[in-house]
C-alpha cells in the first residue's frame, strides 16, 4: 500500500541513514505525510523545523498546488497546522521503526506521471553498453570494458548529441561493429525517454526499494528529479532513485519495463524543494550527487554523480518529454540520468556490485537533502494498493476537491 505507507518488515536501523547530516534542506519544500486521523495524503512543508500541514481546500494534491502557477507563493504563505519535529518524523518513516500515531512522510508527489531519461551521462553510456554486449552475463562486464574502451578511442563527453561530430562517430563506430542501442540515445539526436512508474506508485525516504527477484545483478541509480507542470515548466526538484535490473535491460532492451517498472522500484524525496529566490535549474544543473551504500555485510560503496557533466541539458530532456507531441495533464516528475555505473567488486574479482537484501542506499545533495532506502525483493516490499480512484474518492468525502 506504499502509496501510503511506507512500512517493511525490517526491526533494525537504516545503517548508511546518518541522521545527524543534513536530510532536510534549507528552502521552500513540498511533501506528502500519511498523518494520523486521516485515511489519505497530508500536504506538508518545513517551517523552522516543524512539519506543517497545509491541506486546503483546492490544494489538497501536490498536482494542484503545482498547477496553481503560483505554487511557491502558496506553500510560504498557507496556513497550517505543526504535526511535529520534521527530523523526528523522518527518523519515524524508515520502514521497520514506523509507530502509527505518528505521521510517516511519502513520496512528495502524487499524480503526476513518473517518467526517466536514460543514457544522459558518458559513465552511464559506456555501462550501458557493456551491459548490452555482455548480454546480461555480470562475469563478462569487466574485460568487456577494457575492449570497448580501445575500439571507441574517443572521450565521447566532448561530443554534443545529434552534432555533426557525434554522426562521424557514430559511422566509426558502425564500421567497427560495436554500434548499439544505447550509443543511439547517448549520442544520437533523441534522448531516451521512458515511464518508470505509474501515478501514485513512488515511494519515499525511509521506505524499502524494490527488486525484481529474477535479477542477479542490479544497482541504485542516484539521480535528481523535476517536478514539471502541464505546461512544461519546472518548478522544482528532488532526489530520486531510479532502481536498476542491469541483467534484465542487458539480455533485450525490449525488457526495458520489466527491468525498471516494479513494486517500489522508483523513490523519490524526501521533499520538493521549489524554485525560489537563488535556488533555481541552473542551482541543479551544478550539483554534485552523492551515493552511499552500505550492506549488512559489511560492504561500503561510495561515488559522485555531477550534474554539470551531463550530455543533454535538463530543460533539453523536459523539452523531449513533454510538448505539442506529448500532453501531461497532471504535469510530471522527470529522473534526469545518472553518470554513476558502480563497478567495484563485491564478491570477488572481477564480479563487479550487485545489490544484496538489506543494502541501504542513501542519496544527498546540500540543496535537496538525503532520500535514504533499504533495499528488499519487490515482491516482499508493501504493495502498491491505494491508486488514484482511492486518493479522489478520499479527498471528495472530506470535502477538499
Amino acid at each position: 500500500m506504499h502509496g501510503l505507507v511506507t512500512r517493511g518488515s525490517h526491526s533494525a536501523s537504516l545503517n548508511g541513514a546518518d541522521m545527524s547530516d543534513k536530510t532536510i534542506p534549507d528552502g521552500l519544500l513540498l511533501g506528502r505525510a500519511l498523518v494520523p486521523g486521516y485515511a489519505y495524503p497530508r500536504i506538508v512543508t518545513v517551517r523552522d523545523g516543524a512539519l506543517v500541514d497545509i491541506t486546503a481546500k483546492g490544494f489538497a494534491t501536490v498536482r494542484d498546488i503545482a498547477e496553481s502557477g503560483r505554487a511557491a507563493e502558496h506553500v510560504r504563505a498557507a496556513p497550517g497546522v505543526a504535526l511535529g519535529d520534521a527530523e523526528a518524523i523522518l527518523s519515524n518513516s524508515i520502514a521497520g521503526k514506523t509507530r502509527e500515531d505518528r505521521p510517516v512522510i511519502l513520496s512528495p508527489i502524487d499524480l503526476q506521471a513518473i517518467k526517466a531519461s536514460g543514457v544522459t551521462f558518458v559513465v552511464s553510456l559506456l555501462e550501458r553498453v557493456i551491459e548490452e554486449q555482455a548480454r546480461g552475463d555480470k562475469s563478462r562486464a569487466d574485460a568487456l570494458r577494457g575492449e570497448i574502451l580501445t575500439l571507441i578511442g574517443t572521450d565521447l563527453s566532448e561530443l554534443v548529441p545529434g552534432s555533426d561530430a557525434a554522426m562521424k562517430v557514430k559511422a566509426a563506430l558502425i564500421e567497427k561493429g560495436v554500434w548499439s542501442q544505447y550509443l543511439e540515445v547517448g549520442i544520437g539526436p533523441d534522448a531516451e525517454i521512458f515511464t518508470k512508474g505509474q501515478p501514485m506508485s513512488s515511494v519515499g525516504f525511509g521506505a524499502e526499494v524494490g527488486l525484481h527477484p529474477v535479477s542477479s545483478w542490479n544497482n541504485p541509480e542516484p539521480e535528481v528529479a523535476l517536478l514539471v507542470t502541464s505546461d512544461g515548466a519546472i518548478i522544482g526538484a528532488t532526489l530520486g532513485n531510479d532502481v536498476n535490473l542491469r541483467d534484465v535491460e542487458g539480455r533485450s532492451a525490449l525488457l526495458l519495463g520489466k527491468a525498471k517498472d516494479n513494486n517500489a522500484s522508483a523513490s523519490l524525496g524526501p521533499f520538493i524543494r521549489l524554485f525560489d529566490g537563488d535556488f533555481t535549474l541552473e542551482t541543479i544543473s551544478q550539483a554534485e550527487i552523492a551515493l552511499h551504500v552500505e550492506g549488512e555485510d559489511g560492504f561500503v560503496l561510495e561515488g559522485h554523480s555531477n550534474m554539470g557533466q551531463i550530455s543533454r541539458t535538463p530543460a533539453s530532456l523536459v523539452a523531449a518529454t513533454t510538448g505539442r507531441h506529448h500532453q501531461y495533464p497532471d504535469g510530471l516528475v522527470l529522473y534526469l540520468g545518472t553518470m554513476f555505473a558502480p563497478v567495484k567488486d563485491r564478491d570477488g574479482e572481477g564480479k563487479g556490485f550487485t545489490h544484496k537484501i538489506g543494502d541501504t542506499v542513501s542519496i544527498s545533495t546540500p540543496t535537496l537533502g538525503r532520500l535514504t532506502n533499504r533495499v528488499n525483493l519487490s515482491t516482499v516490499c508493501p504493495p502498491w494498493t491505494y491508486g488514484t480512484s482511492h486518493l479522489l474518492r478520499d479527498l471528495a468525502r472530506a470535502d477538499l476537491l
